[in-house]
């Protein structure tokens, strides 16, 4: 099986870091944009989309700066997702770069399509 390839995705974002970060790293947060519901028990957090339960791994954290996850059912089990926060030092703006993985074109247009969904949702959560 061959392994996944890693992409990343840029979004500039109208927050302050902190604010950002709550949205990306806690139940809460995460329940207002990426889910319908999360659950966390100590390294497993557990995903809800209408009914039907996702759970990922807890892989890093970087307070203000970065969340890693890994979905527990992926077989590569070198592929990730993670949430990272980049504030540029000349314009000042707050992007959420977001790297995941797909098997090949179709899944990663796929995925681009679900994350662009996702982000705007969070945009709109946040007032962005």
């Amino acid at each position: 099986m061959p392994k996944k390839k890693p992409y990343s995705l840029e979004f500039i974002v109208k927050s302050s870091p902190k604010i950002l970060y709550n949205c990306i790293s806690t139940p809460s947060g995460l329940s207002e944009w990426f889910s319908d519901d999360v659950n966390v028990r100590d390294n497993l957090y557990t995903f809800i989309w209408d009914g039907e339960e996702q759970q990922a791994e807890l892989l890093d954290v970087r307070a203000n700066e970065s969340i890693r996850f890994r979905w527990t059912e992926d077989d590569d089990s070198d592929s990730y997702f993670e949430f990272k926060i980049q504030k540029d030092e000349i314009t000042g703006e707050i992007a959420l770069v977001i790297t995941d993985f797909a098997d090949d074109d179709s899944e990663k247009d796929e995925a681009i399509r679900l994350w662009n969904s996702q982000i705007h949702d969070l945009m709109h959560h946040i007032g962005s």
